[in-house]
């Protein structure tokens, strides 16, 4: 397997992963499949600030996980939101923890020093969503941080998501500056 950053060639590869999340689960809170269009502003988007990796086996893209702004505001720049979708007959193989454990030391080098996860979750297990994510970010050392409950609604039913945080980088009480993606990819 071969884990490298993300172009805007892998938008339809990327969004053909994506769409069974979209369209048969509520681990996905959009309704709507996004067009290859709307990926390819997605890539180009997160890459001036976040890295946006794939994972390709047999030259066919398996996985992709990238990062993103925990908030906007300027004080948040030492935190990013981590996403990872896996295709749905490779999940189990260990791709989303060796794309998570890139994307960790790309936001290590760039001054990242708490990542996040912002999870679907419920009570009861149905057909549209089980568990696995958050035991997945247990696994790769995520904490329970918070509970929104009942705010998603989809397929009929509500679901709330729960958010899951993890150091990746010791805090120092003056944090060196956080480094934009698209200026240390190229080194």
């Amino acid at each position: 397997m071969n884990i490298r950053i993300a172009n805007i060639d892998d938008a339809e590869q990327i969004r053909e992963i994506y769409m069974p999340y979209v369209l048969n689960t509520a681990i996905s809170f959009e309704y709507e499949v996004p067009s290859n269009e709307e990926f390819q502003n997605r890539i180009n988007n997160t890459l001036k600030e976040y890295p946006y990796l794939v994972a390709e086996k047999d030259d066919m893209i398996v996985g992709y996980a990238y990062a993103g702004s925990f908030r906007s505001r300027e004080a948040y720049k030492y935190s990013a939101e981590l996403s990872v979708y896996i295709r749905q007959d490779m999940r189990g193989k260990g791709i989303g923890r060796s794309l998570y454990s890139e994307l960790e030391k790309w936001l290590i080098k760039q001054n990242v020093y708490m990542v996040h996860a912002c999870i679907a979750s419920t009570d009861r297990q149905d057909e549209y969503l089980t568990d696995d994510s958050e035991k997945f970010h247990k696994k790769m050392g995520f904490e329970m941080a918070g509970k929104h409950y009942l705010c998603g609604y989809k397929f009929g039913k509500w679901y709330s998501i729960i958010w899951m945080d993890k150091i990746i980088k010791e805090k120092s009480t003056v944090p060196s500056a956080f480094i934009p993606f698209s200026k240390i990819s190229k080194e």
